[in-house]
């Protein structure tokens, strides 16, 4: 192999398209864009949703709802799942590592389902009133 005979691979380089170059070039006079028109121009662009200055459809509609970016990262364990777990120390990444959260979990609350009847250690993991109370009942605590 030699430099002078590298090449780029087939299909790799596109040739440029000389527009406006006569009729003889296929893309003369109007350049391949039809008749005249705000497409037809210099950066004739027209924005998703324009209706030609009419009031857009999304602009017509009410605004309605909301989504918490917050409540995709965050989950509940249920007392009842932490008294099936092995572990006597739950922490976040516990609880990852055992698939009873997904991994893109942040916060974690426990709540007042179920029974617990070992006690359990939480760190870094919030707790509801109800669920504090029986794992405190358990023998076990709560450290936030």
């Amino acid at each position: 192999m030699h430099l002078n005979t590298l090449k780029p691979a087939p299909g790799s380089h596109k040739v440029k398209i000389r527009v406006g170059r006569g009729p003889g070039s296929g893309v003369g006079k109007n350049c391949g864009k039809g008749c005249n028109g705000q497409k037809s121009r210099g950066k004739g662009k027209v924005a998703i949703g324009f209706e030609g200055g009419q009031m857009p459809l999304h602009r017509r509609l009410p605004k309605s709802g909301f989504s918490s970016w917050k409540k995709r990262c965050t989950n509940e364990v249920r007392l009842s799942q932490l008294d099936k777990l092995s572990a006597t120390e739950v922490t976040l990444q516990g609880l990852k590592d055992m698939g009873v959260i997904g991994h893109n979990v942040k916060f974690v609350k426990v709540i007042a389902t179920g029974a617990i009847n070992r006690p359990v250690t939480l760190k870094g993991i919030a707790a509801t009133a109800g669920a504090r109370v029986l794992i405190e009942a358990a023998g076990g605590q709560v450290l936030v």
